[in-house]
């Protein structure tokens, strides 16, 4: 099962939507997502606070700030395949 790590802090509109995409993709795939606000970790907090949401995957950052359904979708069918 494949686990995202969805980046993100309290109050941003951004982060909300993206949360409702990532939630609609349940639907197709199996994965479990843990989200984890950047305020929690001073070195997340360096690493993401221009570019939240951040959606990792397997080690890398997918997808960040305003995120794309359709983009995030072809990443994890291509995640998926190489299972």
């Amino acid at each position: 099962m494949l686990q995202v790590n969805f980046y993100t802090k309290k109050n941003c509109p951004l982060c909300e939507d993206a949360k409702q995409l990532l939630y609609l993709l349940k639907d197709e795939f199996a994965f479990e997502l843990n989200e984890i606000d950047i305020y929690t970790d001073d070195a997340l907090l360096e690493k993401y606070q221009l570019m939240i949401p951040v959606v990792h995957v397997a080690g890398q950052d997918i997808d960040y700030g305003q995120i794309n359904y359709d983009y995030i979708r072809e990443e994890f069918i291509e995640l998926n395949k190489s299972k």
